[in-house]
């Protein structure tokens, strides 16, 4: 029986005949069942992809797992006051307040949640009295004139409210109490239009907000707490060993001395890059962090902007650099050897350099090994330097090996400039990039150093214990001398 397209299929029996295959039809239900074990299948799978991505999110990322665990725990200490009814009747049906408020405020690290509490409490006050006393004035003076001295009110508070918003000192460290405070006076004096017990309302609001920021904030610092000082002080660090080990894959890879970890680790530089928001958030929520650790409460947080907006100077020459490895034109092996040994001489310099740097922001301590890294990258700038001017020698070829004066015009030939062009681009970027870490990621990381007062190093600390032994030891020489003259 042939086909839709005419097509027989058919196999040869033993004994010599030939039999026709007929298509296998299926009934309805059976391809209603398929279908329906398909979607079972593909439903299945994604649930445990989903599950596999959460599992390893966990395990590379455990501080998140405890946050989740920390909201919990919060949520749970909270609505005690709905689940039992002497804490209930103290704060009556307002409690939900106070659950509204843990999942407004609550954030993954402490300086963060301290803003959005401190934020919410101070300006909960504040549009809480300044309603009060609006509201007692209106109500003072007479039910014509109440309504239009409170939609005027809180057309000019929320105007310029709104309007301080905009301002770069409020917006980066009040803008969440800017919007609580227009929330708050609205919602207060919208409320004593029509409702008889002001004051009573706005008294329960105010102590379940204070519930649940307090809860909030004790949660967060008692239970595995997340700092955004610390954080923000692994980022640095970790950026810029990053941007090390770009700069080392970038010139191997250019070079031909490349493999498939170098590759790997080839776009490492691109965290610095896109860590600026991050790095601002974290700065401006451990200012409002208490003294904890190595850092003290006045700790100078902008330094590390700093070095973040230095880090990312180099990183942009990084990525410059790696377009230069998709370039169509090819160097020529003689030219391209004549300027590896300086290039990677100085590429592993600046790596050192960078290393070094990072070594510092990260132990807080001082190194007398900059000094010396800083003057080999220097060195090899020099080298690099000169290498180049010796470069418009090799472009020139000529036929024989006649003395340079017997040489005519005819027999020398130029190398064309767009070939090594490329390769000129490639050694002046980290020539550029060397100046970018002598001048900014140097000096921004030396700043904070003095800043933070780092430690001294050991090789400094040592010696000046020595120095005190050595005296005490020559203090008791000279008194055994006077006992035995006695």
């Amino acid at each position: 029986m042939a086909n839709k397209n005419g097509v027989e299929w058919s196999i040869r029996l033993g004994d010599g005949s030939s039999k026709v295959l007929e298509p296998e039809t299926k009934h309805g239900v059976m391809r209603l069942w398929d279908c329906l074990k398909g979607l079972v299948y593909r439903f299945v799978g994604r649930v445990w992809t989903f599950f596999k991505k959460a599992w390893d999110l966990g395990v590379d990322d455990p501080k998140k797992f405890f946050h989740c665990l920390k909201v919990g725990v919060a949520l749970l200490l909270v609505s005690l006051f709905y689940y039992f009814r002497p804490l209930y009747d103290g704060v009556g049906g307002s409690a939900i307040w106070a659950v509204m408020t843990v999942v407004v405020v609550f954030e993954y690290t402490v300086g963060g949640t301290l803003y959005k509490c401190l934020n919410r409490i101070c300006a909960t006050f504040l549009a809480g009295f300044l309603a009060l006393g609006i509201h007692w004035i209106a109500s003072h003076s007479g039910h014509q004139f109440e309504p239009y001295i409170m939609g005027i009110s809180l057309f000019l508070l929320a105007s310029a409210t709104t309007f301080s918003r905009f301002i770069p000192v409020v917006k980066a460290r009040y803008d969440y109490g800017c919007t609580i405070f227009i929330l708050t006076y609205s919602l207060v004096s919208i409320s004593g239009y029509r409702v008889e017990h002001l004051l009573h309302i706005a008294h329960e609001r105010v102590s379940t907000i204070i519930i649940g920021t307090c809860l909030c904030i004790i949660t967060s610092m008692v239970v595995f707490p997340v700092w955004a000082g610390l954080e923000l002080h692994l980022l640095i660090p970790r950026n810029m060993d990053k941007i090390a080990k770009s700069l080392d894959c970038c010139v191997a890879d250019f070079f031909g001395h490349d493999d498939e970890e170098s590759k790997k680790s080839l776009h490492g530089y691109k965290c610095a890059l896109n860590a600026k928001f991050s790095e601002e958030n974290m700065a401006n929520f451990a200012r409002w962090e208490p003294a904890h650790g190595r850092f003290n409460f006045r700790h100078p947080w902008k330094n590390y902007l700093k070095i973040g907006t230095s880090s990312r100077r180099c990183a942009y020459c990084i990525e410059t650099l790696t377009s230069c490895l998709d370039s169509k034109n090819q160097v020529p092996e003689s030219i391209k050897k004549h300027l590896e040994s300086a290039c990677m001489n100085l590429t592993t310099s600046s790596s050192n350099v960078i290393r070094e740097l990072a070594t510092v922001v990260s132990t807080m301590t001082k190194s007398r090994k900059i000094n010396m890294a800083i003057d080999d990258m220097k060195n090899a700038v020099l080298e690099l330097q000169n290498d180049l001017k010796t470069l418009p020698d090799l472009l020139i070829q000529r036929h024989d090996d006649k003395e340079e004066k017997q040489v005519a015009s005819s027999e020398v030939t130029m190398m064309p400039l767009i070939e090594v062009m490329p390769l000129v681009s490639f050694a002046s970027l980290l020539i550029e990039t060397a100046s970018r870490i002598e001048e900014n990621m140097v000096k921004t990381v030396e700043e904070l150093a003095e800043s933070a007062k780092f430690k001294q190093p050991e090789e400094d600390v040592k010696p000046k214990r020595n120095q005190t032994t050595n005296k005490i030891v020559l203090a008791d020489e000279e008194n055994m001398a006077v006992l035995q003259r006695v």
